[in-house]
Order: structure tokens, then C-alpha cells, then sequence
């Protein structure tokens, strides 16, 4: 299945990265009550999303499909979040449009490639 050498090619990763990161510039500016709360959750399972692409990118098909479920699960997890932190008040509703328009893209790259997977 693996016909793409490295997890790094992978635009569903590449995304995942980008979003990670956008991510946690715009978290820098909660509140600093947050840092071991919303903070710190949101940006776990952000990277919780492209650390399971890449792990199991490199393992055998089915663990490959078990990781990405994993990262299914962490993208769930973030858009909730996200959800959160628009309704009190943490990000503008322009903020989190953006941000959960990438979660939708990333979910449905995500979905494609569980597909493939499962043949």
C-alpha cells in the first residue's frame, strides 16, 4: 500500500503539520489559566493527529489503519475543542471557521487514505 515513500509526502500530514502549527501560534494568546487546560489538550491532540500518520506510515497495513483511526479520533477530539474555545470566547468565529475548515479537509484526507487502506 505504501507507494509514497515517507509520511512527510503525504498531504494529509503536511496538513496536519500546518494546522498544528497554526494552532498553537493562535493558542499562545489564551489565557494563561489555560496553559494546563484547554491549552495544552488542543495542542496534544493536534499533534496526536500527524505523529499517528507518520508512525503508521512506517508499520504494516493494518497497524497503518489503526493509527490513522487514532488520528480520526484525535482530529474529533480537536474539533471539539475548537468548539469550546469559540464559545468562550477564545477565538473569533473567523478564527474558528478557519481553523475547523482545515479540520474537515484533514478528516476527509484521512477518510480517503482509511479507505485505500481497508481496500
Amino acid at each position: 500500500m505504501n507507494e509514497i515513500k515517507s509520511y512527510r509526502n503525504l498531504d494529509v500530514w503536511q496538513r496536519s503539520v500546518d494546522l498544528t502549527t497554526r494552532l498553537y501560534g493562535m493558542t499562545q494568546h489564551f489565557p494563561q489559566s489555560e496553559t494546563y487546560g484547554l491549552t495544552n489538550q488542543m495542542r496534544r491532540a493536534a499533534v496526536s493527529i500527524a505523529s499517528n500518520i507518520a508512525e503508521g506510515h512506517v508499520r504494516s497495513t493494518l497497524d497503518y489503519a489503526r493509527f490513522l483511526t487514532i488520528a480520526r479520533g484525535s482530529l474529533a477530539e480537536l474539533e471539539t475543542q475548537l468548539e469550546i474555545a469559540r464559545r468562550i470566547g477564545f477565538f473569533s468565529q473567523d478564527e474558528y471557521d478557519n481553523l475547523f475548515k482545515e479540520t474537515v479537509i484533514v478528516g476527509r484526507q484521512l477518510d480517503v487514505l482509511l479507505k485505500r487502506l481497508k481496500g
